[in-house]
């Protein structure tokens, strides 16, 4: 069967621009992190694109070392966008990286200008495309001069290999740096990526207002802190939960009795909202507008309707804000 998109698929998604950019991205993104790599069904990845698109999810974040095996994604992604999705190509925001260790030797990791050029070369051919819509470098270098970085940036798009680019991880002053080097050299960063959550909020403490001042995006990664903000904990650690498969990205040691007592209150005031507590979480990062969009990873289409069931209930009152705010602290 040919993949025929859902023609209502714009209806009920929301648009915000990305900082004083032209380009508009969805509320909600799809990250192809962790259950888009060979250790995945291929058709399952198939049925969560499907499903993505459908709902008005056009934004869809890579990166190259993205799978596992690192590349993985992107080569399943391309052999998908092959089969069903080339005629929606240009109603697409397709994002890559580069910035952590993809190769070895010294020329496969960090900021320098061979590895940010080199990689996206590699990841377009893994993905069978000509430009993707966003690069970003992935985390800051800390022996590469930025300028460095920021100049092979500014290449891929004059290259047409990008359209626009942008950094992730970046703490507050150095994004600020970043921003003004690429803005004299005419190639304005679109967008920041950082980690948010209500368990995680040091882009609460400048990086937010820097990028608000000059006009950058920014998409906001683990939302729900892993699986923490959601209904998987309120009983505790379920045995075949992350938490319980040691997995480094969220361990028993991080869910403490304090921790789990959050976020049984948080999860009561997401039931009197009538949603479900990680609506609740991904509508908080989105308060205020100081974040383009929310960036998902979903290994069942059910958990990509939640988060776009969300957005029939995006707004907080002042006193849903100040009760969040005194369980946070």
């Amino acid at each position: 069967m040919v993949y025929q998109a859902n023609p209502a698929r714009y209806e009920s998604m929301e648009y915000r621009r990305c900082g004083r950019s032209g380009l508009k991205l969805p509320a909600i993104s799809l990250g192809l992190w962790h259950n888009f790599g060979d250790s995945t069904l291929l058709d399952n990845s198939r049925q969560l694109l499907y499903r993505a698109f459908d709902s008005g999810i056009t934004h869809l974040d890579l990166a190259n070392n993205y799978g596992p095996p690192p590349g993985s994604a992107e080569e399943n992604f391309g052999r998908i966008l092959r089969e069903d999705f080339l005629p929606y190509r240009d109603e697409l925001i397709i994002s890559s990286k580069a910035g952590y260790t993809m190769w070895d030797g010294p020329y496969g990791d960090w900021g320098s200008r061979k590895y940010l050029i080199s990689s996206l070369d590699q990841s377009l051919k893994r993905m069978g495309l000509e430009y993707v819509d966003i690069f970003y470098h992935h985390r800051p270098d800390p022996e590469t001069p930025l300028e460095e970085t920021m100049r092979a940036l500014d290449t891929v798009v004059r290259q047409g290999k990008a359209l626009y680019v942008g950094v992730s991880n970046y703490p507050a002053e150095l994004a600020a740096q970043a921003i003004d080097i690429l803005n004299d050299l005419g190639t304005p960063c679109l967008i920041h990526q950082p980690r948010y959550s209500m368990f995680e909020r040091w882009v609460e403490g400048g990086l937010l207002n820097v990028l608000q001042e000059k006009g950058v995006g920014s998409i906001a990664f683990s939302p729900l802190a892993g699986g923490q903000l959601t209904d998987r904990y309120l009983d505790g650690i379920p045995a075949d939960s992350r938490a319980a498969s040691g997995s480094k990205f969220l361990n028993a040691d991080q869910l403490t009795e304090e921790k789990l007592e959050k976020v049984r209150k948080l999860n009561a005031i997401a039931q009197r909202r009538g949603q479900k507590l990680s609506q609740m979480a991904l509508a908080w990062v989105l308060r205020g507008d100081k974040v383009t969009s929310v960036l998902i990873g979903a290994s069942k289409t059910s958990q990509i309707d939640d988060a776009v069931g969300m957005l029939a209930n995006r707004h907080f009152t002042a006193e849903e804000l100040a009760e969040i705010e005194a369980i946070l602290v």
